[in-house]
């Protein structure tokens, strides 16, 4: 194992993310993620979604994008959620707790919004210590094929959920 780098780690900035970053946000979810991203069950969930660019977050680093999360607007029956993801970081800041941050960050403003909670599909192990669970969503119901045990809800305050991840109503 390797010794710490005494070499400080640039600061990081949390900002909301802006429309003129869409081509650097969208380079780095193609590095993270190829273009096998758009396959994914979280893909089908966002095309019936609204996006929330409000509480959707940029983290730079001396000017780069070291990691991107978004949300969007959904609703499970007639319960409105928020619905995380993706979250990417580039590769060289993945151990660095920049997930975890941007992750916390989201849910923040995501509450403070007064939404009821966040749902997402992702690693209980990862996600758990920002209180995600897959016990309350267990009833959740996304477009297959979906694990559901990926299926993972951070709630606000007590929530009952069953049916369908749609859009909201108005």
């Amino acid at each position: 194992m390797s010794a710490p780098s005494s070499t400080p780690v640039p600061a990081l900035t949390l900002i909301p993310e802006n429309p003129q970053d869409a081509a650097t946000i969208e380079a780095l979810l193609h590095r993270a993620f190829g273009p096998g991203r758009f396959t994914k069950v979280s893909e089908r969930v966002r095309e019936i979604a609204d996006f929330a660019p409000e509480l959707s977050f940029c983290a730079w680093q001396d000017g780069r994008l070291a990691g991107t999360v978004r949300q969007w607007r959904v609703a499970v029956g007639d319960q409105p959620l928020i619905f995380l993801g993706p979250l990417a970081v580039d590769h060289d800041q993945r151990s660095a707790g920049v997930g975890g941050l941007l992750v916390a960050r989201a849910c923040e403003a995501a509450e403070a919004a007064g939404e009821a909670g966040v749902l997402l599909v992702g690693d209980e192990p990862y996600f758990a210590r920002m209180g995600f669970s897959a016990a309350p969503a267990a009833q959740v119901v996304l477009p297959r094929p979906v694990d559901q045990r990926r299926v993972l809800l951070r709630a606000f305050r007590p929530l009952a959920l069953f049916g369908d991840v749609g859009p909201r109503r108005a």
